[in-house]
């Protein structure tokens, strides 16, 4: 076959292949006895013109002659030469010819020269693809196997003889599972037979592999292949190209792992799932099993200690193999490490510890024998160990195993897993501070509000509270429930301007002055005014240099409805602040919206509050609410409170329950203002337990009152209550008479859970507990009343005063 043009692209036939070179043969003294064809196509010259003329007239230009005759005395001297000489073209022009020269010695003794010539550019072409064929199979640094059709190995070269670690000569011949193991040969073996059959070459495929010479260590090869073919012999086999990539593979998938947790670490302030995202990053790409231990005062959301030998608690574990490590500890287990641990060195160190070959155990001791035991029959082998820190702060640690796998760890795994634990232990102490904040914000909002409202005997209660910042915990908004004298109730509702905790702490110094007043007895548009005083003071103390305002808008602000239920008459006292009207609910479902004065938000200072008066059927349902609850999302307000109406018209049912279809009509989503719900159901106290008289201010009203308290007390079964109750009674009825200015006094006896002794009269002048002196005669009856029941006190109303005690429903003294 004609030798290919230079330059087609494809690799050219040996140029000095008799099929493709020009010969000639040259005698003793230079003259051309011999001249081929192919010569006579390459130099134009036929044989009748050069056959018997000596070389050097005609082929060869003077000024090159010295270089020719060099040639011919090197090949004489070498018995061979090879190289390239310029030549004369039959046209006068200079053709560049490689020759390869040969000394022949005929039968008679005779020399002669034999020579072959071919373009010199396809020689260099040629000699340069013999130097790249020697060279990819002795010098190149990319492992190279030619297979035959049946996948024998047919040449290697060096790289991969150095790769398999069997020489070019004990590998030939034999197959690719005589020197890998495991399921990768037969993966290999079919990618190529794909190659073989379809022609398609494999380009850089990654393949994991492991050497019978050296099964304990993993490696990543990048193989190409490509189909070797003849023109007309079809098929001869296959070549693959083999890098060992296992460093390169390593690395990017260390940074892939890097990447994960930066995505997956740290997704929640939680403390328990930060640190179950950092055990599911670690398995199975860097460890077979993983634990994360935080020192306890951290896992509660504390500061850490100072001592980091301290107990620690197990937040997480993770492991792919079967139950390995979870015989040690379990989730939530406290426990302290003992001294001769690697993790017990970590933190006493605080510095990464690495174990590529645990040494007679897996590096764990227990005070537990059995524990000990199943730990030593795991198949652990390497470990590593890397304190978790974060702002100067020792955290706990991070323990990573290899059982299930070969491979110790190495000195870049343990600097991943230090990249792991600086990652976590930044998000581990964010979730911490944040669980230390939720916690003080949760106590915080404990103190502040109510947590469990006990049994009254007025109403039975029940409540919603939602912040808008689910962070803290906490809000300006607020409700109460607070028992007052004779049995009634006081039911409050507040919204502070604001949110989170600057808004709780107002909210809080509120609620503390609405206890201290309520305690007082005022009615409600009294301590509407006096908390609007409160207000107007906690404005002045916030009041900015030049002013107490800031852009035209009151700096504390507040709303509020106050509410006082009277079991004994049924009726509700009510007065607001520039808050929503409460909604009743009859018995049959009806629900209204009572008309009350509106009265100024709290804060703007000398205006009235008024309080109106509402009687309520026994089972009526009261209402308190906050306007973050029917303006939720956006809602209208008529339209949120017609939502409402709807939420409440369900009655006879568990009030939580109606909490809960409140919540669920109203507040689908966590709302963006404080929410408030207080509801209340009414109750009537029975008139056998009630028992009222009006006295006349006589002297013999004292007697009167006596003999009535101890005929009442003994039909309800309380005779044993008789004689303190007597002079508890004479003592209230005496003051009455003397001070009271001559109106007629009333004297109540209320059976609840308590005994309830109140005696009115027309004065507003208070009586004023003191210590009588040894040489007084008189000014010890508040002392002996206060001493008889367990609590007193004076509440005015509109035509005087009522002075009431408590003592509860057993026998004997208070003090």
């Amino acid at each position: 076959m004609d030798a290919l043009a230079p330059g087609s692209g494809e690799v050219p036939e040996d140029p000095f292949a008799l099929h493709n070179s020009a010969s000639a043969v040259l005698d003793g003294h230079g003259r051309v006895v011999g001249w081929s064809e192919r010569a006579q196509e390459h130099l134009g010259y036929p044989p009748d013109e050069v056959l018997g003329r000596t070389a050097l007239d005609f082929l060869f230009d003077p000024r090159d002659h010295e270089t020719v005759r060099a040639a011919a005395a090197a090949c004489e001297r070498e018995r061979g030469w090879s190289g390239v000489l310029p030549v004369l073209h039959r046209s006068g022009r200079r053709v560049e010819l490689g020759f390869r020269a040969r000394p022949v010695v005929r039968a008679d003794s005779a020399r002669e020269w034999f020579l072959v010539a071919a373009p010199a550019q396809e020689m260099l072409q040629w000699e340069t693809d013999r130097s790249v064929l020697d060279g990819l199979f002795r010098r190149s640094p990319i492992g190279l196997s030619v297979h035959a059709p049946d996948l024998s190995i047919l040449r290697i070269n060096r790289a991969l003889a150095r790769f398999t670690q069997l020489s070019t000569a004990e590998i030939r011949s034999r197959r690719i599972g005589d020197f890998l193991i495991g399921p990768d040969v037969k993966t290999i073996e079919s990618r190529l037979r794909r190659v073989l059959e379809t022609g398609a070459p494999l380009i850089f495929t990654e393949q994991p592999c492991r050497l019978r010479s050296d099964p304990g260590h993993e490696r990543v090869v990048s193989v190409s292949a490509f189909r070797m073919e003849h023109p007309s012999d079809g098929i001869l086999g296959v070549t693959q190209l083999v890098e060992d990539v296992t460093d390169r593979y390593r690395a990017r998938r260390r940074l892939a792992l890097l990447n994960r947790a930066s995505a997956r670490i740290g997704t929640t302030l939680d403390l328990g799932q930060t640190t179950r995202e950092l055990a599911d990053v670690a398995v199975p790409d860097l460890a077979d099993a993983v634990s994360v231990d935080l020192l306890e005062p951290v896992a509660r959301g504390e500061e850490t200690a100072e001592e980091a030998s301290g107990p620690v608690r197990r937040m997480a574990v993770q492991s792919v193999v079967a139950e390995a490590l979870r015989v040690m500890y379990s989730v939530g287990d406290v426990f302290q490490f003992d001294p001769r641990t690697p993790q017990a060195r970590c933190l006493a160190e605080q510095r990464p510890i690495l174990e590529p070959e645990l040494r007679s155990s897996p590096g764990w001791y227990f005070h537990d024998p059995e524990r000990t035991q199943r730990a030593l029959d795991l198949d652990a082998h390497s470990l590593i160990v890397v304190p978790l820190t974060a702002r100067g702060l020792l955290l706990g640690l991070l323990s990573l195993w290899r059982a299930g796998r070969p491979e110790p760890f190495e000195e870049d795994d343990l600097t991943l897993a230090e990249e792991f634990a600086a990652r976590a232990a930044v998000c581990i102490d964010n979730a911490r501070r944040y669980t230390q904040q939720h916690q003080a914000a949760l106590t915080l909002q404990r103190s502040l509000l109510p947590q469990e409202l006990p049994a009254y005997s007025a109403v039975d209660v029940a409540h919603l509270y939602l912040p808008a910042d689910p962070a803290t915990g906490v809000g300006g908004d607020w409700f109460d429930v607070i028992p007052l004298s004779g049995a009634r109730v006081a039911l409050v509702v507040g919204d502070v301007v604001g949110h989170g905790l600057h808004a709780a702490a107002t909210m809080g110094r509120l609620r503390t002055a609405v206890h201290t007043l309520a305690g007082l007895d005022y009615a409600p548009d009294e301590v509407l005014s006096h908390l609007d005083d409160l207000v107007n003071r906690l404005a002045a103390e916030q009041e900015p240099a030049g002013g107490r305002s800031r852009g035209g808008q009151q700096i504390v602000g507040a709303t509020c409805l106050y509410a006082v239920y009277d079991p004994t008459s049924r009726r509700c006292t009510l007065a607001r602040a520039g808050h929503l009207p409460p909604a009743v609910v009859t018995a049959d479902g009806t629900v209204s919206l009572p008309d009350l004065p509106e009265g100024p938000p709290l804060g703007l200072g000398g205006l009235p509050f008024e309080s109106a008066e509402l009687e309520l059927a026994e089972g009526s349902l009261l209402a308190l609410y906050t306007d973050g609850l029917v303006e939720a999302r956006g809602l209208d307000l008529d339209e949120g409170l017609e939502r409402l109406g709807e939420a409440l018209s369900r009655p006879g049912g568990p009030l939580a329950e109606t909490c809960k279809a409140v919540q669920d009509a109203l507040l689908p989503d966590h709302p963006p203002d404080d929410v408030a719900l207080l509801l209340a159901r009414t109750r009537v106290l029975a008139p056998e337990r009630i028992a009222s008289w009006e006295l006349p201010a006589e002297p013999a009203a004292a007697g009167r009152a006596r003999h009535l308290t101890e005929a009442t007390l003994t039909g309800w079964g309380l005779e044993d209550l008789a004689f303190t109750t007597e002079l508890v009674v004479s003592e209230l009825v005496t003051n009455a008479y003397r001070y009271g200015g001559g109106t007629p006094v009333t004297l109540r006896l209320i059976r609840d859970r308590s005994l309830i002794c109140e005696v009115s009269d027309g004065s507003s002048t208070a009586p004023h507990l003191r210590r009588a002196r040894t040489t007084d005669e008189g000014g010890r009856g508040l002392f002996l009343v206060a001493q008889l029941t367990e609590r007193w006190g004076t509440r005015y109303t509109r035509d005087g005063k009522t002075v009431w005690t408590e003592s509860p429903l057993h026998h004997g003294t208070c003090r």
